[in-house]
């Protein structure tokens, strides 16, 4: 078992930003039921790349999101892979929460009047974040939501299933590659709540553990494979090393 290196419960309606290391793990959990987790991930190293949900989806021939399946970035390689999830369907398609939709939902609640109860769309709380790292709107690409669970009908109908979440559900991430992580717990776009959701999300951080050759995510599409050899490449020790001779 992992060990846990930091434990942080963040509210609902928060925004947080963090550096994971490649090989560490992120365990989420949704602890009343309910919740939204957005993410983004972006390469520290070089910020143009990032997540892209297009990509995740067609590469892995899949509509939702759940164990075995990775999140790859614009450069055709795997910035974390699913490698434990008691929720089961995760979605990537319905983007965030507009500030002018979240005020025509629930109204608005501003800090100065309201403090800590005041209502953050998920917009403003990317955009938040994401100015930290120079980062503006046109870096907003489509993003995770995990704890969501979004079906389609016959008419291609998105519709938000509330029935499926529960509280308890917990979903971890294997960071195959250093990672930007961007992550608010703001409402859904497509949650039917009257009132605005605010349900908090636990947060832990786990150590590494080696990726064998019978791993989950790995052998779950040819694509997985590719991608993550392509890690493999871009993190390739290409450096000389010359022999010490004696004096």
């Amino acid at each position: 078992m992992s060990q846990k290196i930091y434990d942080y419960t963040m509210p609902g309606g928060h925004h947080w930003s963090f550096r994971m290391r490649r090989g560490a793990q992120l365990r989420l959990t949704d602890i009343e039921g309910g919740a939204n987790a957005a993410l983004l991930f972006f390469n520290p190293e070089n910020l143009l790349e990032r997540y892209n949900a297009p990509d995740t989806l067609k590469g892995q021939h899949t509509f939702k999101l759940t164990k075995g399946n990775c999140l790859y970035s614009d450069m055709g390689r795997c910035f974390a892979s699913i490698v434990e999830d008691s929720f089961g369907w995760h979605e990537t398609v319905c983007g965030n929460l507009s500030t002018h939709a979240c005020r025509q939902k629930y109204g608005t609640k501003d800090y100065q009047t309201h403090h800590d109860d005041w209502q953050l769309s998920g917009e403003d709380s990317f955009l938040t974040e994401l100015a930290k790292y120079g980062l503006t709107e046109r870096d907003m690409a489509a993003n995770l939501n995990l704890f969501s669970k979004v079906m389609t009908d016959d008419d291609g109908n998105m519709q938000y299933d509330a029935a499926a979440s529960n509280a308890g559900a917990s979903v971890t991430l294997r960071f195959d590659m250093d990672a930007l992580v961007v992550l608010h717990t703001c409402p859904h776009p497509l949650n039917p709540a009257k009132a605005y959701p605010s349900q908090p999300v636990r947060c832990e951080f786990l150590g590494g553990e080696t990726m064998t050759d019978d791993d989950t995510c790995l052998n779950h599409r040819p694509e997985n494979r590719r991608a993550l050899e392509n890690n493999r490449l871009y993190y390739l020790d290409t450096s000389i090393h010359t022999p010490v001779r004696n004096a």
